[in-house]
């Protein structure tokens, strides 16, 4: 899984975890919190594709990590928090 670093966008990162951020608070329903990682899986693609101007398996795969890796960055801030 280290090999996956290579793979991340930082721009998409942060742009996803806000995005993710906005749905959890503003929507707040724990059936939709599962379509939460989908959401900004795609919607990390869908930057990191428009970013690069290219679509190819390479550009999509750092999107899609980026954009789960929102997800991950997410639950530590929010562990941190509580703690």
């Amino acid at each position: 899984m280290d090999f996956l670093k290579d793979y991340m966008v930082f721009a998409v990162v942060g742009i996803c975890l806000c995005v993710g951020y906005i749905i959890k608070n503003l929507i707040g329903k724990d059936s939709f919190d599962r379509f939460i990682p989908l959401v900004v899986g795609m919607l990390g693609a869908g930057l990191n594709i428009w970013i690069n101007m290219e679509l190819s398996a390479e550009v999509i795969l750092a999107g899609m990590v980026s954009g789960l890796a929102s997800t991950g960055l997410y639950e530590a801030f929010h562990q941190f928090i509580k703690k």
